[in-house]
C-alpha cells in the first residue's frame, strides 16, 4: 500500500485536483509527471513538487492530440525513469439544453473527456507491460458517471464511458498487475465549478446562491462541497493498492451526494 518512488503522470494537473493529487502523491514520496496544456503553469507545478523533495517533470500534453500523448507518455518515461501510475484527470465543462448544444462542442467535451483517456491509457499501457513492474490507472470521473444532470449531456455521456473503459482495462490489464479504477467526485469548488454557478444561474433563471443550495449541494447529507483533499486521498488509496482485488471498481466522493 504505497506509492513511494512510483512514478504518476497526472493530466491537468497545473490546478485544481489534478494538482492536489499531484501533491498527495508526491508526500508519499511518488515522483510526479505534471502534465497539461498550459507549458507555463506546468512548469511552475513541477517546481513546486520537487520543492517537496521528489523528482518532477513538466510536460506540454493536448490530451486529445496522439502525437503530443505519445510524446508527453515518452518524455515521462526519458526524465524519470518510468509511468507506473497515471491519473487521467483533464477536463472541461460546457453546459447547454441539448438542443441548443453545438455539435462542436459535444465533440470538444467528448474528445478531452474520453479520447484523451483513451490516448494517455494506450500509451501508458505499453510502458507499464513492457516494463513489467505492473501499475495503476485512475479515471477522475464523477457522480456524473452514475446519474445525469440536466444541461451535460456530453460531460455525462463521457464520465458513464469512463466506467466502461476502466472495465474494459481491468480485464485486459490484470494479467499484468496492472489495475484500473474510477473516482467519481461530487461538485469540487474549482474554478470549473464556479464557472458554472452563474451559467446555471442564468439558464435555470435563479440566484447562484440557489444554484449552490438548490442544485449543487441539494442531495448532499451535509451541505458541503467535496474538496480536492478528499479527491486526492482516494487517488492515493487507489494508487497504493497492489493487488487486482479493487480493479475495475469506482468509488463516489460526494458527501453522501449519490449512495451506491
Amino acid at each position: 500500500m504505497s506509492v513511494k518512488n512510483k512514478v504518476a503522470l497526472i493530466t491537468g494537473a497545473a490546478s485544481g485536483i489534478g494538482k492536489r493529487i499531484a501533491e498527495v502523491l508526491a508526500d508519499n514520496g511518488a515522483h510526479i509527471a505534471i502534465a497539461d496544456i498550459n507549458q507555463a503553469a506546468a512548469q511552475a507545478a513541477a517546481d513546486e513538487i520537487k520543492a517537496r523533495g521528489v523528482k518532477a517533470t513538466a510536460v506540454v500534453m493536448d490530451v486529445t492530440d496522439e502525437a503530443a500523448v505519445e510524446a508527453g507518455v515518452d518524455k515521462t518515461v526519458k526524465d524519470l525513469g518510468s509511468v507506473d501510475i497515471l491519473v487521467s484527470n483533464a477536463g472541461i465543462q460546457i453546459v447547454n439544453p441539448i438542443e441548443n448544444f453545438s455539435y462542436a462542442d459535444w465533440k470538444k467535451m467528448i474528445a478531452i473527456h474520453l479520447d484523451g483517456a483513451f490516448l494517455t491509457t494506450r500509451a501508458c499501457l505499453k510502458r507499464m507491460y513492457a516494463a513489467g513492474n505492473g501499475g495503476s490507472i485512475i479515471y477522475m470521473g464523477s457522480v456524473h458517471s452514475k446519474e445525469a444532470s440536466k444541461l451535460k449531456a456530453p460531460y455525462v455521456a463521457a464520465k458513464h464511458g469512463l466506467i466502461g473503459l476502466a472495465k474494459v482495462v481491468a480485464k485486459e490489464g490484470a494479467a499484468k498487475n496492472v489495475r484500473a479504477n474510477v473516482i467519481c467526485p461530487g461538485f469540487v469548488r474549482t474554478p470549473l465549478v464556479d464557472k458554472q454557478i452563474p451559467e446555471q444561474a442564468k439558464e435555470f433563471g435563479i440566484s447562484e446562491a440557489d444554484v449552490i443550495k438548490n442544485i449543487m449541494l441539494k442531495e448532499t447529507v451535509d451541505g458541503e462541497f467535496t474538496t480536492v483533499d478528499d479527491v486526492a486521498q482516494c487517488a492515493l488509496f487507489f494508487a497504493g493498492f497492489g493487488t487486482n482485488a479493487l480493479t475495475g471498481q469506482s468509488i463516489v466522493v460526494s458527501h453522501g451526494w449519490f449512495m451506491q
